[in-house]
């Protein structure tokens, strides 16, 4: 494991972050612990570093465009919208698939009695693809993590990748692209592919300066898809709900859905706690003032007026089917890209994708 001389304080130094400027639940910060400690046991130190890497870019990049999103988007509960504390979920979603792989690659080299002596090879065996997807599963979420967070701040409107024509979509739509997204995205796959091929110990004899080049563009092109296919899962799979009085996203707590109706069953699931009194006082107040209104409205053949039903209520859906939520698609996205680069190296590398190898 690695030295517990930096590991301690190190993991102790992220925990204190994470508790001190409030960017994790206390749900959050456990499972963010959990996550740190299995990745401390690997014998090298790069698995934790990509890990720091991109919490602390993540982070950043959430408090520069915090005031700004708040003015763009709002929150379910109905406050100004703008990234919360992040929950044990969205810890999970973004970093399960690495952790297990770690895990694996872990337990495969102290099995095989090289746990202290082991190297990143070009194919060696399968603990290396195991390593690829590694890189690739933080690759992936760093730059969707960077491409969402900052690409919010682009001066031209977002477009939706999923729509034929590329149609304008309100700020903070699922699947809404910008070139500023894409770029930001595309940077924080490179500090990725920085990060590991300054500290994954790459055996000499398997990798030139050369090759170590083509991994960091390959890792950058890895990462920078891994974002477009995030947009592509959002935009298909991922209701976004816009606000009908403002026209803004409504953002989900904690990157859950967002109720369409109070009470509703379809397009929506249930909010507990404080965030559904607080929705729930929101979208009661704003009836009581439609219905108000057109209660006062006349109609042109002069029969009653009809009263706008509860169940009409402010918000509706902009676009995207209402089947996942922001958690499970990032979940799926970096499933789909670690799985997808540990198929690519096996081939390239001709290296038989049979996990079971090595760990019996």
């Amino acid at each position: 494991m690695v030295n517990p001389a930096i590991a301690v304080p190190a993991v102790s130094a992220l925990v204190y972050r994470a508790w001190s400027r409030k960017t994790l639940t206390p749900a959050g910060i456990l499972a963010a612990s959990l996550t740190a400690v299995v990745h401390v046991l690997h014998p090298w130190i790069a698995p934790f570093l990509l890990l720091a890497v991109f919490y602390l870019a993540g982070s950043r990049a959430t408090k520069v465009k915090h005031d700004i999103k708040a003015q763009l988007t709002l929150s379910a509960s109905g406050a100004a919208g703008g990234e919360g504390a992040r929950t044990h979920i969205q810890v999970f979603a973004n970093s399960i698939v690495a952790t297990v792989l770690i895990a694996l690659h872990t337990y495969l080299i102290w099995n095989q009695g090289r746990y202290s002596t082991t190297c990143f090879a070009k194919g060696g065996d399968i603990g290396d693809v195991l390593m690829v997807g590694v890189i690739a599963n933080y690759a992936a979420v760093a730059a969707d993590t960077l491409s969402s967070e900052l690409g919010i701040l682009s001066k031209s409107s977002p477009r939706l990748i999923t729509s034929p024509t590329l149609r304008v979509v309100p700020p903070g739509t699922n699947g809404g692209v910008t070139l500023t997204g894409l770029l930001a995205g595309s940077f924080g796959a490179f500090l990725i592919a920085l990060t590991s091929v300054l500290f994954v110990p790459f055996c000499a004899e398997s990798w030139s300066l050369l090759d170590r080049a083509q991994f960091v563009v390959a890792v950058t092109v890895c990462g920078t898809l891994g974002s477009l296919l995030d947009s592509l899962l959002g935009g298909l799979l991922q209701a976004s709900v816009v606000d009908k009085r403002s026209g803004k996203i409504v953002e989900g707590t904690g990157g859950r859905k967002v109720l369409i109706h109070p009470g509703s069953t379809k397009s929506s699931v249930a909010t507990t706690g404080s965030d559904a009194r607080k929705y729930n006082s929101d979208i009661h107040a704003t009836e009581s003032v439609v219905n108000a209104v057109s209660a006062r409205a006349t109609r042109t053949d002069n029969l009653p007026a009809k009263v706008a039903s509860a169940e009409e209520g402010s918000r509706k859906v902009e676009s995207g089917f209402d089947i996942l939520d922001n958690n499970a698609v990032n979940l799926l996205m970096a499933a789909i890209m670690s799985l997808g680069a540990m198929v690519f190296a096996s081939y390239y590398w001709g290296v038989p994708l049979n996990v079971a190898e090595g760990f019996v």
